[in-house]
């Protein structure tokens, strides 16, 4: 009598265009804002980054480009100028951004988790409805002053002060390392107050005692320009503090949400190494 024989063992098959099988763990409007995003970066980004990269220039025209395409805060409600995706799209928004270059996420990512998701959790209504939807169209662009030449790392020992006055408070201090300072018309800034709390202050370009130089010569990202931020006794009228957050709960949040951007960026970056 013959031994049955033995049920022939499936080969797995490798996809070397997804090896993590991703495309199968989307849904179909995920997929629609991959390829959106990727016809974008591809078509309007590659072409143009060796030049910025080689002459350490930004094109500030490439955030109203990101704006007409619901790419900037497209999580955020379509009251407000987002696109009211999930987190996953945004995850897949920042992959095929940084699958072309670092910088040009950067640029995305700083506007969308940094200025524009501290603005709409700790913000008024009021100052939702004046910022937010021009920073959403990229007619306004935004930055998020925290890391400070003395304080990167630690920014629970920041020496940047808000000291109250009539009408609102008056600025000073430096932030170093600040993505699209140099360009930006709002920045997002976290100083401690006469009580020595942190808090979240929106000023405007423009303002008087604000400066933003540049910060020339840098080794990597060097399509996405970074600055300083430089305040001398800058003013900032009282309904511009951020209302609804005190301490590092407020700069932590937004940094949470660009990480999780970063991390599918890399994503992104690594899997153009591999192909």
């Amino acid at each position: 009598m013959n031994a049955p024989e033995s049920p022939k063992k499936l080969k797995a098959s490798f996809k070397w265009e997804d090896p993590l099988l991703l495309d199968d763990q989307l849904t179909a409007d995920e997929r629609m804002v991959r390829d959106a995003a990727q016809a974008y970066a591809q078509d309007k980004l590659a072409p143009r980054v060796l030049e910025a990269f080689r002459h350490e220039k930004t094109d500030a025209a490439i955030f109203q480009e990101f704006g007409a395409l619901g790419l900037l805060g497209s999580t955020l409600p379509e009251e407000y100028g987002g696109a009211a995706l999930n987190y996953v799209c945004y995850g897949l928004i920042a992959r095929e951004i940084e699958r072309v270059d670092s910088g040009y996420r950067s640029m995305m990512s700083v506007q969308s988790s940094l200025v524009m998701l501290p603005i709409f959790e700790f913000g008024s209504e009021l100052q939702r409805k004046k910022y937010l939807p021009k920073l959403a169209t990229g007619e306004s662009i935004g930055c998020f002053g925290l890391t400070e030449p003395n304080h990167g790392s630690d920014p629970g020992s920041m020496e940047t002060r808000a000291r109250k006055v009539d009408g609102g408070f008056l600025l000073t201090g430096a932030k170093t390392w600040i993505s699209n300072s140099p360009i930006a018309d709002v920045f997002v800034v976290w100083a401690k107050n006469d009580a020595g709390v942190i808090r979240g202050y929106i000023v405007e370009k423009g303002n008087k005692g604000l400066s933003a130089p540049p910060i020339h010569g840098k080794f990597g990202l060097r399509a996405s320009i970074t600055g300083q931020i430089v305040m001398d006794d800058a003013f900032v009228p009282a309904e511009n503090e951020l209302p609804n957050v005190e301490g590092l709960k407020g700069p932590f949040t937004s940094l949470n949400s660009a990480r999780y951007g970063i991390a599918w960026g890399a994503l992104g970056a690594a899997e153009a190494c591999w192909h």
